[in-house]
């Protein structure tokens, strides 16, 4: 016992452990490739574990060996949780992204155990529910729905169940630096452990026992509520806070996070690479490790301040690797929001469970949290966009942090700062990324030497509602530094090229905008009235266009009879590389490109019409000659795209296509051209 309380109130063990445990684990999770026990299986087994509903579909998350996510698109399951069903349906593997730096479904379910979706064509209960747990999460998921049925707060706070909160909401908190506030952790933790020996206090006086039900409680909570790693971080970290008190080991608190850091990711190694984990443990530790220079602010607001500039600080690194923005103002928000989340909305949520009657407080006063959050991000106000960080960047980030925590040089995180904003303005690739949309065009040309960016067309589903540019264009644009676009050039007015126009320009900066010949259709009527709302510049039908060494060359033959002939065709020269982007054009304005213009040996050639046989003849390709032809097409397309005969007249061409590769970027650093590719 004295050797291990040696061990625990060392100053250097503890510290040296925790590091040469991420190591460890960083080298074991990256070279250990996990695998899934199924592989053509039709029918499987499992404990339903949780449900969603979105539309039309429902999903079931079932575990057994091994957990599956089952999506069901017929009638409303009679399926509660616990209950353990059997379910026909085909294994499919979840994608990688395919827009770079943009969150990776694949990954971020491997993390946590999950190799496979099933969509399901038939769902058997083949026994009800026999576990507790999930009896009382029944019970209290059909007594909150009989509550209100459109209040979510009672969900979050009781289930740990955001699903029913709305998207538009949920990304407002996010963007504001407030969405912690409503994840089940280490606040609502600390307020029910005040409420219990407050309570026990005054009922027995021996800590041994306190302590004991209060540790029972909260490990029976963190199960009950699903286990996620913010929770169990916390319920773990006053477990062993717990320990040092009872046992009188006089640990510091400071050693009892790097032992809580390295018994968590022994337990589970893939918590390295959870976002929420590291938010609710460095933020936690940072509070502990400044305790002191805490505890001697007199002034409360003072005080608050500081604990949310700390915590900005921490979690700055993590909210750029997966938001690529910040909102410097989450500081002053969080002051205003934690004391009331924590102190008014949470506990009113578990009073109303009890008296259903003050629902129409907690609706009232959630909906005035929802609307400053909405109005604040709608206007973006304290918004500030950075490139993605690399893991390099984030390492360096917080070895500084970790002076600033001693007081030592401080003003070092400021220059850090200064070049996760100007960091981009280092990077002299000029780069052209055709964009994954599905079946639509985007294509990004990034001349970072002049801050030229120029975006062609913007994709657009109008079947699936997908909004390409809020959920991938734009978080794109922002993870390689890009906050403006200085032309939005539409080739022509259909859906599937400019259907996310008014979304984008709605949502970010945009400086001109270009359009194709030939009269504007509704498409373009409506984005008009929008550039002209906004005092956005637009033009029409131009010849070329001059960007410092850089010209965009317009190849206008004459006004067609269609929109797909009268696109924008653009011929450019960008470093020695000779770049075409035909749009939509078929093959009578090839025809008439041929005779007016001289082209060959084209490097990169953006294919017509998604590969449509309408395009891409083989007198035009034999005349061109592309080294590289990049085919923007949808997955399983209902069109067919592209076709067989479009292929064989590109057989000399090397071919690239969104539906195989993903998005495709062509780099040209120092006269060399090098291909990437975002494969699904």
């Amino acid at each position: 016992m004295n050797r291990l309380k040696y061990l625990l109130q060392h100053r250097y063990y503890l510290k040296i452990l925790a590091i040469i445990t991420i190591i460890l684990v960083y080298i074991v999770t990256t070279n250990y490739h996990k695998h899934s026990i199924y592989s053509n299986e039709e029918e499987f087994i499992g404990t339903v574990y949780k449900i969603a509903y979105k539309n039309d579909r429902t999903t079931l998350y079932i575990k057994n060996q091994e957990k599956l996510i089952i999506h069901y698109y017929d009638e409303l399951l009679n399926v509660s949780l616990g209950d353990t069903v059997k379910v026909n349906g085909k294994l499919s593997a979840p994608s990688n992204n395919t827009i770079p730096n943009l969150f990776n479904y694949h990954n971020y379910l491997s993390n946590i155990n999950i190799f496979y979706i099933v969509k399901a064509n038939k769902i058997t209960k083949i026994r009800n529910n026999t576990s507790i747990i999930y009896y009382l999460r029944n019970r209290i998921s059909k007594r909150i729905d009989k509550i209100s049925n459109n209040n979510a707060y009672l969900s979050i706070f009781l289930l740990g169940d955001k699903s029913s909160l709305s998207k538009e909401v949920i990304e407002s908190y996010r963007n504001n630096g407030i969405i912690h506030l409503f994840s089940i952790s280490g606040m609502h933790i600390s307020l029910f452990t005040m409420i219990l020996f407050f309570i026990l206090k005054r009922l027995s006086y021996n800590n041994y026992y306190n302590y004991g039900v209060v540790i029972v409680f909260l490990l029976f909570y963190t199960i009950f509520i699903g286990s996620s790693p913010s929770l169990i971080r916390s319920f773990v970290m006053y477990l062993l806070f717990a320990l040092n008190k009872l046992l009188n080991i006089k640990a510091s608190k400071t050693n009892i996070m790097y032992l809580l850091l390295s018994i968590l990711i022994t337990v589970n190694p893939y918590y390295i690479y959870n976002q929420a984990f590291w938010f609710s443990y460095l933020i936690s530790f940072s509070l502990i490790f400044k305790r002191s220079q805490i505890k001697h602010i007199k002034n409360k607001l003072i005080k608050s301040l500081y604990i949310s500039y700390l915590s900005f600080l921490v979690s700055l690194p993590i909210c750029l690797y997966n938001n690529f923005q910040i909102n410097i103002l989450s500081i002053l928000l969080n002051i205003v929001f934690i004391p009331l989340v924590s102190l008014i909305i949470f506990p009113l949520s578990l009073i109303c469970f009890v008296f259903p009657k003050l629902i129409s407080v907690l609706y009232f006063l959630t909906k005035i949290i929802e609307n400053i959050s909405l109005l604040i991000d709608a206007y973006r106000i304290g918004i500030i966009i950075f490139f993605k960080p690399s893991f390099v960047l984030i390492t360096v980030y917080y070895f500084f942090l970790f002076l600033f925590l001693y007081n030592k040089k401080s003003s070092l995180i400021i220059l850090l700062l200064l070049i996760y904003k100007i960091g981009p303005i280092f990077n002299h690739d000029l780069i052209v990324t055709f964009l994954d949309v599905n079946q639509g065009d985007s294509i990004l040309i990034r001349m970072p030497h002049n801050n030229e960016n120029i975006l062609i067309d913007t994709g657009g589903d109008n079947l699936s509602n997908n909004p390409y540019a809020k959920n991938s264009t734009i978080p794109y644009l922002k993870s390689i530094g890009i906050n403006r676009l200085s032309y939005l050039i539409i080739t022509h007015g259909d859906f599937d090229h400019m259907g996310e126009a008014i979304n984008l320009v709605n949502n970010f900066k945009v400086e001109k905008v270009i359009f194709n010949c030939g009269p504007y259709n509704d498409l373009e009527k409506e984005l008009i009235k929008v550039l002209n709302k906004k005092k956005i510049d637009y033009y029409s039908c131009i010849k070329e266009l001059n960007i410092d060494d850089n010209k965009l060359y317009f190849l206008q033959t004459k006004e067609y009879d269609n929109e797909n002939d009268n696109s924008n065709v653009i011929y450019t020269e960008l470093n020695g590389y000779k770049f075409m982007f035909m749009g939509d054009a078929g093959i009578d304005k090839e025809k008439d490109i041929l005779e007016k213009y001289n082209l060959s040996d084209i490097d990169v050639l953006k294919v017509g019409h998604h590969g449509s046989k309408t395009s891409s003849s083989k007198e035009f390709i034999n005349e061109i000659k592309p080294k590289y032809s990049i085919i923007s097409v949808g997955k399983n397309n209902r069109y067919g795209h592209p076709n067989k005969e479009v292929l064989n007249n590109l057989d000399n061409s090397k071919i690239y296509r969104t539906d195989k590769q993903g998005s495709i970027m062509f780099k040209i650093k120092n006269n060399k051209l090098k291909i990437e590719t975002c494969s699904p």
